[in-house]
C-alpha cells in the first residue's frame, strides 16, 4: 500500500524540532502512527517504536514508568499512549531534566482526555496536534492551505484538479476518507466500517464509559448520523434509542472526545442578539455516516433525502480539516436567527466575516446568498462570501460572492 502524503507533515516536522514532546491525537485508522513513522524514516531517524496495544508493554508503562523508559530509551515513538496516563509525570520529569527536542513522539485515540492529561503534566512542554481523516486534496496529492476566498487560487486549483461531476463527488463521500480506504487497501466498505465501529466501541467507548451495550451504542451513533448537518436536538436522538436525554448528552461527548463528531456553534455578537443557541452536529468522515445510515451506494445516497446533508457535512468537514492541517483553530460558525434567516457557514478571518452557503445544485444563483446581508449588522465587516456547490466550474455571482465547486476543496 502506497503512503499518501499528509498535509500536516510540515507542521509535525516543525514542532518536533522545537518541542521535546509531540502528541498526535485523533480517532482510530486516520494514520497517526503511519504519519510519524513515515516522517522519522524519511528524515533518517532510527528510534524505537512501542505500541501500548501490546498488553505486556502497557503493563510495564502503567506499573513502572521509570523502568519503561529504561527499557525504551528516548527518543521513542509510543503509540496509543492513552492506555498509560502514568507515563506523563515521568515524561515531565525527563523534559525538565533536559530531554532534547524530538525525544517523545506520542499518538493517542482519545483527543480531549489526552489533552487534559497533557495539560495537567506537560503544560508548555508538549505540542498537541489533532489529525483527522484525509482531505480530498490529500487524496489527489494536491498542495494544502487553509480555506480562502481568493478567486485566482481557485482558478489555479481548477486547472490542476479538473472538473469533478457530482456523481464522483458522492462516490468520494460514500467511500469516506480513511487512509487505508483511500489507498485502496480495503474495498468492501461495509466490512471495513462494520469492523471499525466494533473496534471503536470495544476499545474506546468502553474505556470512556465503562460497561455499555454495544448494540445500543451503535444504534445511538446511527441516530446521531441521521441528523448530521442539523441543529443539535438531544430529545429525538435519545427517543430513537430509548435512553434519557442526559445519557444521550454524555454519549455525544464521547463521540466528540474520540474525534468522531464536531460542532459548529452559532455566530453572535452584541449586534446580532436574536441568534439561536444550539450548535450544529457534523461527522469528521462521511463514509462512516453513509455506513451508519445504511446508504449502500453513492447514487442512492446522492439522490436520497440526506443528499443535501451529506453535501453540507462533506464541505464543512473539508474546510475544518484545512485549518487543522495548518495548525490553526478552525474559525468556523453558522448563523441562524429567530426570524429563520440562516447561513450555513460563517468564517471569521482577517477581521471580517465571510458567509458561505452550501448547496447540492450545479446551478447556483444570487437568491441563495440573500441571507448574507444579515452580517452587515455585525460589529465586524462582512467580507467576500461563496456558494459552494456541485458546479464543475469556478466563477462568481457578483464581486462579493464566489462560486466554488465542492470537488475542488
Amino acid at each position: 500500500m502506497d503512503y499518501i502524503p499528509r498535509a500536516i507533515e510540515p507542521l509535525v516536522e516543525q514542532v518536533a524540532s522545537e518541542y521535546s514532546v509531540l502528541l498526535v491525537t485523533g480517532p482510530r485508522q486516520v494514520g497517526k502512527s503511519t504519519l510519524l513513522k513515515h516522517i522519522l524514516t524519511r528524515e533518517g531517524h532510527e528510534i524505537e517504536q512501542v505500541s501500548l496495544d501490546d498488553l505486556t508493554e502497557r503493563q510495564l508503562a502503567t506499573t513502572d514508568p521509570a523502568m519503561f523508559f529504561q527499557v525504551h530509551v528516548p527518543p521513542v515513538l509510543i503509540d496509543e499512549v492513552q492506555y498509560a496516563p502514568d507515563l506523563f509525570p515521568t515524561i515531565k520529569m525527563m523534559v525538565d531534566n533536559g530531554a532534547p527536542a524530538g525525544s517523545f513522539w506520542l499518538t493517542g485515540s482519545q483527543q480531549f482526555r489526552l489533552m487534559e492529561l497533557a495539560g495537567e503534566s506537560l503544560a508548555g512542554r508538549v505540542a498537541l496536534i489533532p489529525l483527522s481523516s484525509m482531505t480530498q486534496g490529500e487524496n489527489e496529492r494536491e498542495p494544502a492551505s487553509p480555506f480562502a476566498f481568493d478567486l485566482a487560487y481557485w482558478k489555479e486549483r481548477q486547472k490542476s484538479v479538473g472538473a469533478k461531476p457530482v456523481s464522483a463527488l458522492f462516490e468520494q463521500m460514500h467511500r469516506g476518507a480513511m487512509p487505508a480506504v483511500d489507498a485502496g487497501r480495503y474495498t468492501n466498505l461495509a466490512l471495513f466500517y462494520g469492523s471499525y465501529l466494533q473496534t471503536y466501541i470495544e476499545r474506546d467507548v468502553r474505556r470512556l464509559l465503562g460497561s455499555v451495550d454495544a448494540l445500543q451504542f451503535a444504534d445511538f451513533m446511527r441516530a446521531a448520523a441521521a441528523r448530521c448537518s442539523q441543529m443539535l436536538n438531544m430529545a429525538p436522538i435519545a427517543q430513537d434509542v430509548g435512553i434519557r436525554a442526559e445519557k444521550a448528552k454524555a454519549w455525544l461527548s464521547v463521540l466528540e472526545k474520540s474525534g468522531i463528531i464536531f460542532y459548529l456553534h452559532p455566530y453572535s455578537n452584541n449586534q446580532l442578539k436574536r441568534t439561536v443557541k444550539a450548535p450544529k452536529l457534523y461527522f469528521h468522515d462521511c463514509g462512516l455516516v453513509a455506513y451508519l445510515t445504511k446508504w449502500t451506494s453513492a447514487a442512492t445516497m446522492g439522490a436520497g433525502a440526506m443528499g443535501g446533508a451529506f453535501m453540507e457535512n462533506f464541505v464543512v468537514s473539508e474546510i475544518w480539516k484545512s485549518y487543522l492541517n495548518a495548525g490553526l483553530e478552525p474559525p468556523l460558525y453558522y448563523y441562524r436567527d429567530h426570524d429563520a434567516k440562516e447561513i450555513d457557514l460563517v468564517i471569521e478571518a482577517d477581521g471580517a466575516l465571510h458567509p458561505v452557503e452550501i448547496k447540492k445544485t450545479a446551478s447556483p444563483n444570487l437568491s441563495m446568498a440573500r441571507s448574507f446581508s444579515v452580517l452587515e449588522r455585525s460589529t465586524l465587516p462582512r467580507g467576500r462570501g461563496a456558494i459552494i456547490c456541485a458546479s464543475e466550474q469556478v466563477g462568481a455571482l457578483d464581486a462579493d460572492t464566489l462560486v466554488i465547486p465542492a470537488g475542488l476543496l
